[in-house]
């Protein structure tokens, strides 16, 4: 009979304690993994952005539109090997208009050149540049709705009146995790055509692929239009990024403080748990110290019994938590809220980070019981009364 057996079997002297410890644990763990994706996933699409790609938008602010006419200027400018141009429409589907998705009005010649990373069939392609009211939509969006090519859609504009038409021309598939596949794409002249005058030949923003200097090119971009009646900010796509999702900043630092909360809560609960042990258990250590186990002995006892604890929460939390945060919620999230979290997965580092902390913390749960319990003398010990 080793120690760390003698602590196992001990956490089973009281099943309905521990189980519930363990459940505590691993609620705190899933929680803890839920709120850890979340910053995660937020910051994923920044730290893989395409490092030689720039975003070019108003000065003031993002949806504020640029004059047309800024694109040739931009393609023109040394450094800048392509560029592209897009429009943040608004649409929603009539019947559904609580199911959120970002729809682009794009240039269909340049858009896919700039924006590699979105594949699509090259025949679908050829057929979309040729139908005014073509639309590519990405593989998650298409299946959520049950598109497929050559149906007819029919989407509305929070920003324009009336309902537009498309045909679905093609479905586009993506090479990188952290793009979002929940977009529609259609023609920007389409739209240019039916808007309202004071709209037309505008464009959201710019993307240019350059020759892996988009800070220095950026800079002479804007330099460019400073002396234009509309000024510009160019920033490399993992800036814009984060830039774009800036407003969720304040509410992500709060989660992180929020997972840290959870955790302390875990650590008092073990603690909590640890000492009631301890208590109930005091003379049966005035025994062992007595028939000769040093207090070094029972300080591992008591730290044996937590660290189980630790590690039993730890993996049910895990268990847990992937089909819960991962196939659920992530399915959830990946498909309503693509356009900030396109790619919502537990990543290893959270999860080992969830495992080692639930130990961890266990472990230091117990360090004042297991401090009490081999201070305490052999009479007192077996005086004591739980």
């Amino acid at each position: 009979m080793t120690l760390t057996r003698f602590a196992a079997l001990n956490l089973f002297r009281n099943p309905l304690r521990t189980a519930l410890t363990v459940a505590g644990v691993a609620v705190a763990v899933v929680a803890f993994l839920l709120l850890r994706t979340v910053i995660w996933s937020y910051n994923v699409a920044a730290d893989s952005a395409v490092p030689d790609r720039l975003v070019t938008r108003h000065k003031v602010t993002f949806i504020m539109p640029l004059p047309k006419r800024y694109i040739d200027d931009v393609r023109a400018t040394p450094g800048v090997k392509d560029a592209t141009w897009a429009n943040w429409w608004g649409g929603r589907e009539p019947n559904k208009p609580t199911e959120f998705f970002a729809t682009l009005a794009v240039d269909p010649e340049s858009y896919f050149r700039v924006i590699d990373e979105m594949v699509v069939e090259p025949a679908d392609l050829q057929a979309w540049k040729e139908d005014r009211q073509g639309a590519i939509v990405g593989d998650m969006l298409a299946q959520k709705f049950g598109w497929k090519k050559g149906d007819t859609v029919r989407l509305e504009s929070q920003f324009f009146d009336g309902l537009y038409e498309f045909r679905i021309s093609g479905i586009y598939t993506a090479t990188r995790r952290t793009v979002d596949r929940m977009t529609f794409l259609f023609h920007w002249a389409y739209l240019n055509e039916k808007a309202p005058v004071e709209a037309r030949e505008t464009i959201g923003w710019i993307m240019s692929r350059t020759n892996g200097k988009p800070t220095e090119i950026g800079r002479t971009v804007d330099a460019m239009f400073d002396v234009k009646d509309v000024q510009t900010i160019s920033q490399d796509e993992a800036t814009f990024n984060r830039s774009f999702l800036a407003g969720f900043s304040a509410i992500l630092s709060a989660i992180n403080v929020v997972s840290i909360v959870i955790l302390l809560i875990m650590m008092m609960i073990l603690g909590n748990t640890v000492a009631m042990g301890v208590r109930e258990r005091t003379a049966e250590y005035g025994v062992l110290r007595a028939i000769g186990f040093l207090p070094k002995h029972i300080v591992t006892l008591v730290v044996g019994e937590a660290a189980v604890l630790g590690v039993g929460g730890g993996v049910a939390g895990l268990l847990v938590a992937y089909p819960v945060v991962q196939l659920g919620i992530g399915r959830f999230v990946e498909e309503n809220l693509a356009g900030f979290f396109p790619y919502f997965r537990i990543s290893p580092e959270n999860a080992v980070a969830g495992f080692v902390l639930a130990l961890v913390l266990a472990a230091l749960a117990s360090v004042i019981p297991a401090w009490q319990a081999g201070r305490l003398s052999v009479v007192d010990s077996l005086r004591r009364v739980a």
